[in-house]
């Protein structure tokens, strides 16, 4: 009966409608961490950075990186709109890429198996769409791969379309054979509440990036100066086949569409990285596929088959490591002791492993003393792919292995500790919880390497600091023995009718205390009690 008072009433009409990334981001720019004036300018400086760190580290070039941040107009408050310059000395892009590279959201280079600095191919776009959207300003970017040509644009984002918008191509003389790219854009940003972070992360890339060069000219003309600590550049990661561990029904589905190969047998040994003939055939067998079936002829079924039995076989090598690119010991080891300076230093590297057949590797640096300010919490610098992460620390893996996993009594830290703890995660697909890409998902096999690595580091730290302890005590004691000795000494010269007391190095020695302590403390008291 109820039923009966809707009959005749009208349908609710439902509008549906299509829309580009770019207007996805354009709605949604909070997700991809631009979600006030202050981080907004932090991600903008942070993303055109990383893109010049990877130009320059693709060719193996030392990196020479200038940011200049200019304020333009004051809008309200600390907001104001500001024109943001980097230009850097990387291979450059070319003229028929440029458009695309910079005013449409998913264009890039950073979409095959390798390690980058980026991830979505969206940072850079992303920063040029929330400078549009802030400012309603086109963007310049100059650039050239070292021919005799310079070409300069000056462009816009359709976030209808998700396309450029050119508005100048110019074709220059390039009279110095410069390489490398340089890019300028107007934003609405918050510098005064942004500062901390900003200069924050320009010191935790020279740490992770020792042999690069960084200047930061801010606001109000001061000029931050990251100098390089070496020459010597990280091997970059090659571009390898996907492992078929981490392959989906889908992926799996757009391999067989696009590939060459005439039978399931070829397809499974040349679509992916380490799997042999054997290997083929045993996965092929298990999913019940013939080896000479053509590969475009698979049906739905049978590639939901295949993707269940690769998960079953469980006899796959580990992925090739060479998709990464890791800073290494020597480098992260500069890289620390150029900007913290520490007393004691241990760097771990740990052998490269896998998640969900993705490659990865950990490495960590603890650093105690030096410039490092004592504290209750220990001051974590962490980094993915060379990244700096500073946001979100709580949410990161990294913070729940070393204030969770780890009891820091155990390693004799005290409570109060000039610590420092270096991580660095990379692989080509970190994963991330949120596209901000500020903090590392908990994922076991990770979270497992980094306690390895931490633990073995923070046994090293232990054997200093045992060390440190011993020193203490011999001083302790040598002052204990230093001021009753002397005294001893004087009174069995006394007792024994001789001018002088006989020398007591000889009894202090024995106890390990350094020779020169020995001599200092016993000057000191002979003086104090007047013994020549």
């Amino acid at each position: 009966m109820v039923g009966l008072a809707f009959v005749g009433s009208p349908m609710p009409k439902v509008k549906f409608e299509k829309i580009s990334p770019a207007d996805f981001f354009y709605r949604n720019r909070d997700i991809a961490g631009f979600s006030n004036p202050s981080r907004s300018l932090y991600m903008s400086i942070r993303e055109m950075v990383e893109n010049s760190l990877d130009a320059a580290e693709i060719g193996k070039i030392p990196p020479s990186i200038i940011v200049e941040l200019r304020e333009i107009e004051r809008v309200k408050g600390d907001v104001c709109i500001y024109r943001l310059k980097v230009e850097d000395n990387g291979i450059g892009v070319s003229a028929e890429h440029i458009p695309k590279a910079f005013a449409t959201v998913f264009y890039g280079s950073k979409y095959g198996y390798k390690q980058y600095r980026g991830t979505f191919g969206l940072g850079g776009t992303m920063a040029f769409l929330y400078g549009q959207i802030t400012t309603n300003k086109p963007a310049t970017v100059i650039s050239s791969t070292g021919g005799d040509k310079v070409h300069k644009f000056v462009l816009m984002i359709d976030i209808m379309k998700n396309e450029p918008r050119i508005f100048e191509h110019k074709v220059l003389k390039n009279e110095n054979g410069w390489k490398g790219t340089s890019i300028e854009f107007y934003l609405e940003g918050d510098y005064t509440n942004s500062k901390a972070k900003i200069i924050d992360y320009f010191k935790h890339t020279a740490i992770a990036n020792p042999h690069a060069s960084i200047m930061f000219i801010d606001p109000r003309g001061r000029l931050y100066y990251y100098p390089r600590a070496t020459k010597k550049v990280p091997e970059p990661p090659v571009e390898s086949l996907p492992h078929p561990v981490g392959v989906d029904v889908e992926t799996m589905s757009r391999l067989l569409a696009t590939s060459k190969e005439r039978t399931m047998l070829s397809f499974m040994v040349n679509s992916f990285q380490r799997v042999g003939e054997k290997s083929a055939k045993e996965v092929l067998k298990l999913a019940g596929i013939p080896g000479n079936k053509n590969p475009k002829k698979l049906k739905h079924d049978e590639v939901t088959a295949l993707v269940n039995a690769i998960k079953k076989y469980g006899k796959f090598r580990a992925p090739d490591p060479s998709s990464i690119s890791p800073i290494g010991e020597d480098l992260l080891e500069v890289g620390i002791r150029n900007m913290l300076n520490p007393e004691f230093l241990h760097v771990v590297q740990r052998p490269p492993s896998s998640y969900s057949g993705f490659p990865f590797m950990v490495e960590v640096g603890l650093a105690y003393g030096g410039d490092i300010p004592p504290s209750e919490t220990i001051k974590l610098y962490r980094f993915a792919n060379k990244i700096p992460l500073l946001y979100d620390e709580r949410a990161d893996v990294v913070w729940k292995v070393v204030n969770e996993r780890i009891d820091w009594s155990t390693y004799k830290v005290p409570r109060t500790a000039p610590l420092a703890i270096i991580t660095h995660i990379c692989s080509p697909k970190i994963p991330y919880k949120t596209v901000g890409k500020e903090a590392v998902a908990d994922r076991p096999e990770i979270e497992r390497e980094l306690l390895a690595a931490i633990r073995e580091a923070a046994r090293a730290l232990k054997l200093y600091l045992s060390k440190i302890e011993k020193r203490t005590m011999a001083v302790k004691r040598l002052n204990v023995y230093a001021r009753y000795l002397p005294l001893i000494a004087k009174f069995a010269a006394n007792l024994a009718d001789r001018k002088k007391p006989p020398k007591i190095d000889k009894l202090l020695e024995p106890l390990g205390i350094d020779k020169d302590l020995v001599e200092k403390a016993r000057k000191e008291m002979l003086k104090e009690l007047e013994i020549e």
